[in-house]
């Protein structure tokens, strides 16, 4: 799976302009109409996992089918019980159990159908772990199909970061803490556990270290696009208080002024300067909000260069 050319998940000719067969687009119009959540997970989990196949060197055949997959990887949802896939708190065993045969409904539903079959896989392996602990079969590594395991980081991050609603990246290695430490091999293994399947696993964690590695980039790489777009808004701001600053110096000229001449002469450079909704009565206003406005998208910025800082540190 040497990479050979970039497969472009933006790309018109490409998945996101869902320029797929008529029945793949009917089934994923399906998740749409029932479940937006569903959709948009599904959606995030191909777009993360395009990307992961990126930076692990994927040819772009590969890339397209493990992308196909991820897409796929939730449709079994659709015969989920709404109470049970849209329940806001925990499930309960036995629901629990109902909502694991999304794998096997999933994989039956791509088996039944010609054109989704050759994607049978992410439905079908997307929760099995490689230390033999996930479902539906408890399949342990050398079992597990790659773009399974793929799929399973991308599908793993998005529903945490979906489930903790990240308004920014601030934070979020802490999210990548959970992926790391599903990542370690077992270390409570008991003596008694010896023929196990997790035991004879022991040096597996539930993920590949080497594809959470690869999020990390992928991670960054996101930080990196909204540190770019927040510095666009704070140098437009930067611009703002220079403004707001020669109109003080203007209207302290004002104040100052004896003659009534010159003090009409500095007002109208203050009001050169106005722009839309702002007068000589609320100028001060604004520009304490615009200051304000900068510290705090400076302040969001530090952050999340800091935050790029840590995952840089993190070790699988």
């Amino acid at each position: 799976m040497k990479k050979t050319e970039t497969f472009d998940f933006y790309d018109k000719t490409t998945l996101k302009s869902y320029n797929l067969d008529k029945t793949m687009r009917y089934q994923l119009d399906l998740l749409d109409t029932l479940d937006v959540f569903t959709r948009k997970h599904c959606e995030n989990v191909a777009s993360i996992t395009c990307r992961l196949c990126e930076y692990l060197h994927c040819n772009k055949t590969f890339t397209q089918y493990c992308t196909i997959c991820a897409y796929l990887h939730d449709i079994g949802k659709l015969f989920i019980p709404p109470e049970i896939l849209q329940k806001p708190g925990k499930l309960t065993d036995e629901e629990y159990e109902v909502m694991k045969t999304h794998t096997t409904i999933g994989y039956k539903m791509c088996m039944g159908d010609l054109k989704l079959r050759p994607y049978a896989a992410g439905p079908y392996y997307h929760h099995e772990a490689l230390n033999g602990t996930g479902y539906p079969q408890g399949l342990t590594k050398k079992d597990i199909p790659y773009e399974a395991q793929i799929i399973r980081v991308a599908d793993e991050y998005d529903a945490i970061v979906s489930k903790r609603q990240y308004k920014s990246h601030i934070g979020i290695s802490d999210t990548l803490k959970i992926l790391i430490e599903n990542s370690k091999p077992n270390k409570d293994v008991k003596p008694s556990d010896a023929l196990h399947v997790v035991a004879l696993n022991a040096k597996y964690g539930k993920n590949n270290p080497h594809i959470v590695k690869c999020l990390f980039k992928v991670v960054i790489d996101d930080i990196e696009y909204e540190i770019t777009c927040r510095q666009g808004y704070l140098d437009s701001l930067v611009e703002d208080l220079k403004r707001f600053k020669q109109m003080d110096i203007y209207y302290q000229k004002a104040e100052k002024a004896k003659r009534e001449k010159d003090k009409n002469f500095y007002l109208e450079g203050v009001k050169m300067l106005l722009k839309q909704g702002e007068t000589l009565e609320n100028f001060m206003q604004v520009h304490k909000e615009v200051e304000e406005a900068y510290e705090i998208r400076k302040k969001e910025i530090d952050n999340l260069y800091k935050e790029v800082k840590i995952i840089k540190k993190l070790k699988v």
